[in-house]
């Protein structure tokens, strides 16, 4: 059984490395709530394996990758506390093991994979490094109806890892030598990765950056359509979380979409000024997609006050 202190040490991990998701994490209910922390945890171990390798090489890597997911299976023993919460969190939720795998499986990919020529590409990667994780979650959160709330699980899990890839493009050439805008994307609007190796903000890539916006801003429409097949007492955190990831949108427009020279990122303040305007309009309005257009900006409103942005169809499959 998961005791006190491996929720606590779960916890610690989610209050460090992932502050914005922890406040919307605080909103859900108990039952959930311990839950996320050790999912959160067993993520964040697993990311750091290839995130922070140091000296490590990619069979090492995948090496310890594998061990990891034997024992978030099951299958192998292991002596730590993250892994083995998260294995018995795995059985009580029944949790698919084939979500499990394709975690791990894009875990494996960032070991030798830096650059992604299509949009198509990203998505295979982010089925595992995001959307398995909303799949996970939602099994946890236990919808009287999972077919359909899955299917909206999957779009908001891509939606946020678009908008962190979106935020993080210098951070992730700095720090991991890994470009995740779509080869594609950059070529249509004519961005050199030399460009972008050297930190070059133009027009073009502006415009790059544009057209990637409002492929995650798709998603999130998909995504929150979908919360109102979750519990009633999860809906809200949920939402909060949407919310909350959708306002870096806010902040790398306003820095013109330059993201080259720095890394935006939500002051404590925002984050609470969002919590409170949330929390307040869902009092009045329990209908999530109405909230989020309005406290997030993005849906009908947001595309008529940006006017100067043309709207093309940007498949999201």
């Amino acid at each position: 059984m998961v005791d006190d202190d491996q929720v606590a040490q779960s916890k610690a991990i989610q209050q460090q490395t992932g502050k914005t998701f922890h406040v919307a994490t605080r909103l859900l209910p108990e039952r959930v709530r311990e839950a996320t922390y050790v999912l959160y945890a067993f993520f964040r171990v697993a990311d750091e394996v290839v995130d922070d390798a140091g000296d490590a090489t990619p069979e090492q890597q995948r090496e310890e990758l594998l061990k990891l997911q034997a024992a978030a299976l099951g299958k192998a023993e292991t002596d730590d506390p993250i892994l083995t919460a998260f294995s018995e969190m795995r059985e009580r939720y029944d949790i698919a093991d084939s979500d499990v795998e394709t975690f791990i499986d894009a875990m494996l990919s960032d070991t030798t994979t830096s650059r992604y020529e299509t949009y198509e590409e990203l998505e295979t990667y982010m089925d595992g490094s995001a959307a398995a994780v909303g799949r996970m979650m939602t099994a946890v959160m236990d919808p009287d109806d999972p077919d359909t709330a899955l299917a909206h699980a999957t779009a908001l899990g891509e939606a946020f890892q678009l908008s962190n890839f979106l935020r993080d493009v210098r951070e992730d050439i700095v720090d991991r030598d890994r470009i995740y805008l779509p080869q594609t994307t950059l070529e249509e609007h004519g961005v050199t990765e030399e460009q972008l190796l050297n930190f070059e903000m133009t027009p073009e890539f502006a415009a790059a950056m544009q057209a990637e916006l409002r492929r995650a801003e798709r998603l999130y429409e998909d995504g929150v359509a979908g919360i109102k097949y979750l519990p009633e007492d999860c809906q809200l955190a949920v939402l909060l979380a949407a919310v909350l990831y959708a306002d870096h949108h806010r902040l790398i427009r306003e820095l013109e979409y330059d993201v080259l020279s720095e890394t935006p990122e939500l002051s404590t303040t925002r984050k609470l000024y969002l919590l409170a305007k949330t929390r307040w309009r869902w009092t009045w309005n329990k209908d999530p997609e109405a909230v989020f257009r309005e406290v997030s900006g993005i849906g009908s409103a947001d595309r008529q006050h940006r006017g100067a942005e043309p709207v093309e169809k940007i498949p999201t499959r």
